[in-house]
């Protein structure tokens, strides 16, 4: 498993000269681009193209630096501290240039590749419709091709594309003979294509939002991208990186709220000694900074799983192979994003609640990014469909036979009938007892609603946060016992613990929640389960908490 303590030379670098262009190049703009004043957000992605931070998932026969996609989440990482601009670059560099880097012909790769990597071009994603949100496919934008069969006829309007004000290039999505959805490469200066007024937004204000209106938008039949028919696929498959992406934007912001919370209460007095003193301060400082320890470990660790999945796909021929690739650890990503996203919504309520009265009032950092992040819950798929995504994904996985889904329940049924519930400090333990909680409940879910699980939302919700608590936890786990020899200070096993009592926390209300549903005639189970979670003991709690505060004020934020 790969974390930030693996990150090597070459990704230092990368992740230094990343935070030194958010903290020196755009930090100082922050007003301007508040003010939506978008040649200062346009000035500053060619900045970035320059310095090769636009570039790191293009080939380089393409004018790319080729990178790994442990880089790309650095970069992501570093430039989600900037709030609406980190959407601007994030944006453009994985939902609106990766269709053209996996699906696009040698020549749609050579024509736009090269300009989108130096920041001549930037990109955006059409893909949302006035009736066509989460159903994606419910969209009602048209393609007909010409008499002549030189160009199709795009007609139709998205809705809030990102980057719309100011992009060159635009991935549209479009039903060819009214059924065959298909993606199509668009430029800004095609006849047909119009851009509404910019809305008038909550937050993320330097990133144009836009409708991008498409009246008999001629298009060059050479600007389909993949095959007539399949554009869902490149649809679906490239959002998994974008919530990978949005993931890693969130762990960095988060960092940042942290850092900001931290420095206003230990400068800020009342009652005669820094808010920071006091014991509610350091418990939240101690439970915002272990949120972000299992937010980073999950994204880390998925990062290379998708680097080994995907590397020299940008190559591939076979676009199945290229989409099988993209989906292969689409439930993992979908992961990164809930949990990262509402890690950083944590985070800024949290960081904002520190700096009290001052935290509503604009001129502090915090008022901006509680602003800036409510959008991250709805981006690339709302955390509702990402969550609802996760136990579909995994029970058509187990069907398909690719996960030994009939061994493993039946092991986790064996397992909660001999399993010891005496009083324990084992996290290893308390691991195996989520996943064996989470497939048994699967399980159970999957007999008693059969074919019609997936109308049962509720429990499929709840069956989705069981995973993402148990991959939070298996990650947080994994990188403590992985690097336990390095430490000195004991921050990370503090850090670990802080996030697994949390989880068990949350995992004994999740299992309230469905116990009428699932475990209503499940007795022995329920008392098993119920007599499981309560068996991990976490003492000390305060004591480790204001430890954990004493590091991440000591060393002004949060330190990997």
């Amino acid at each position: 498993m790969f974390f930030p303590e693996d990150l090597t030379d070459e990704h230092k670098m990368i992740k230094k000269s990343a935070r030194q262009f958010a903290i020196k190049e755009v930090e100082p703009n922050r007003d301007a681009i508040e003010d939506q004043e978008f040649p200062v957000v346009v000035g500053l992605m060619k900045k970035a193209g320059k310095l090769g931070l636009l570039a790191h998932s293009i080939p380089e026969e393409f004018g790319g630096l080729g990178l790994d996609k442990i880089s790309k989440g650095l970069v992501g990482e570093e430039v989600g501290r900037t709030g609406s601009y980190g959407v601007a670059h994030s944006n453009h560099t994985c939902i609106a240039t990766l269709p053209i880097t996996y699906y696009g012909t040698a020549e749609q790769k050579r024509k736009y590749l090269p300009k989108l990597a130096s920041g001549e071009y930037i990109g955006a994603y059409c893909l949302t419709e006035p009736e066509a949100g989460s159903d994606a496919m419910g969209g009602k934008t048209t393609a007909v091709l010409n008499e002549t069969k030189t160009h199709y006829l795009l007609n139709g309007t998205k809705l809030y594309i990102t980057n719309a004000a100011f992009s060159d290039t635009f991935i549209v999505y479009a039903k060819v003979d009214g059924n065959q959805y298909t993606a199509f490469i668009v430029e800004k200066d095609f006849s047909g294509l119009e851009l509404g007024p910019e809305e008038k937004k909550m937050g993320i204000k330097g990133s144009s939002t836009c409708s991008v209106i498409l009246e008999d938008c001629k298009v060059p039949v050479e600007n389909v991208l993949g095959e007539v028919g399949k554009g869902h696929i490149i649809a679906f498959t490239v959002l998994n990186l974008g919530r990978f992406n949005l993931g890693s934007a969130c762990v960095g912001a988060s960092k940042y709220a942290l850092s900001e919370a931290v420095d206003h209460i230990t400068e800020r007095k009342q009652f005669g000694q820094p808010i920071a003193e006091f014991g509610v301060s350091k418990e939240k400082i101690a439970k915002m900074a272990a949120r972000i320890y299992a937010s980073e470990s999950m994204q880390y660790r998925t990062s290379a799983l998708l680097e080994e999945a995907l590397h020299g796909m940008d190559q591939e021929q076979d676009q199945r192979l290229v989409a099988t690739a993209l989906s292969e650890y689409a439930i993992e990503c979908a992961a990164c994003k809930v949990y990262g996203s509402e890690t950083l919504n944590y985070l800024v309520d949290e960081g904002l609640q520190l700096h009290g009265g001052a935290g509503f009032i604009n001129e502090y950092r915090i008022e901006q990014m509680y602003r800036d992040s409510r959008i991250n819950r709805i981006f690339e798929g709302t955390n509702e469909i990402n969550r609802l995504l996760l136990p579909g994904q995994f029970l058509k996985k187990a069907a398909k036979g690719v996960l030994p889904y009939e061994q493993a329940v039946k092991d986790a049924f064996t397992y909660l009938h001999e399993a010891s519930t005496e009083e324990s400090g084992d996290r290893l333990k308390l691991v195996q007892d989520i996943r064996s909680i989470y497939l048994v409940l699967v399980e159970l879910a999957r007999r008693k609603y059969d074919t019609h699980l997936e109308q049962q939302q509720e429990v499929l919700m709840k069956l989705s946060d069981l995973a993402i608590h148990l991959f939070a936890s298996e990650s947080v786990l994994m990188r403590t016992r992985k690097y336990r020899d390095e430490q000195k200070d004991g921050i990370k096993q503090h850090l670990m613990e802080a996030s697994l009592e949390e989880a068990r926390n949350q995992i004994l209300f999740l299992v309230q929640q469905l116990e009428g549903e699932l475990l209503e005639e499940q007795t022995k189970i329920r008392n098993q389960i119920d007599s499981l979670l309560k068996s991990h003991s976490f003492k000390g709690s305060i004591h480790r908490n204001r430890g954990v505060a004493s590091y991440i004020y000591e060393h002004g934020g949060y330190i990997n």
